[in-house]
C-alpha cells in the first residue's frame, strides 16, 4: 500500500493519505505535507518534538495536526519526516513524537509553500484501509 498521493485542486495542493490504521494514516498525511513542502527530499531525524492534542472530531484533530506541524514549519523553519502517533478516538486525542531538522535549501530543494490547512473536501475514512484526504492552500 502507498503511503500517500499528490491531489491537484484547482489554485491548491492536496494529499490523499493510506494506513492500515488511523495513526498510520495521520503520519502519511504529514509525510505527504513534507513531501510537498521540500520537494519529496531526504529529512534526517535530528531532532525530537512532543505533540499533543485534543479536538471536538477526528477530522478537527486531522486540521490541528498539520496546522501545528506547518506552524512548526513556518516560526521554526524545521522540517520533519519521520513521525509516531496514537490516537484516542474516543476522546479525539493525539500525541505524538516528530523527528526531523531545520530546513536547508541546498538539502530540502524549493518545494511549495503551504499557507494553511483548509476544510474544502475534507475526508477521513477510519476503516481499513484508512484514508484522509485533505486540501492546502498555497
Amino acid at each position: 500500500m502507498k503511503e500517500f498521493e499528490i491531489i491537484e485542486h484547482t489554485a491548491d495542493v492536496g494529499i490523499r493519505a493510506y494506513g492500515e490504521s488511523l495513526e498510520e494514516c495521520f503520519e502519511n498525511a504529514a509525510k505527504g505535507m513534507f513531501a510537498i513542502i521540500t520537494s519529496n527530499s531526504k529529512i534526517d531525524p535530528i531532532g525530537e518534538y512532543k505533540i499533543k492534542l485534543d479536538a471536538p472530531s477526528i477530522e478537527q484533530l486531522v486540521v490541528d495536526w498539520l496546522s501545528e506541524l506547518l506552524f512548526l514549519n513556518s516560526a521554526y523553519n524545521l522540517v520533519f519526516g519521520k513521525f509516531d502517533v496514537e490516537i484516542d478516538e474516543s476522546k479525539n486525542h493525539l500525541e505524538a513524537s516528530v523527528y526531523g531538522e531545520e530546513y536547508n535549501r541546498e538539502k530540502h530543494g524549493y518545494g511549495v509553500e503551504i499557507k494553511a490547512v483548509t476544510y474544502h473536501m475534507l475526508k477521513v475514512k477510519k476503516e481499513k484501509p484508512c484514508m484522509i484526504e485533505v486540501l492546502f492552500d498555497i
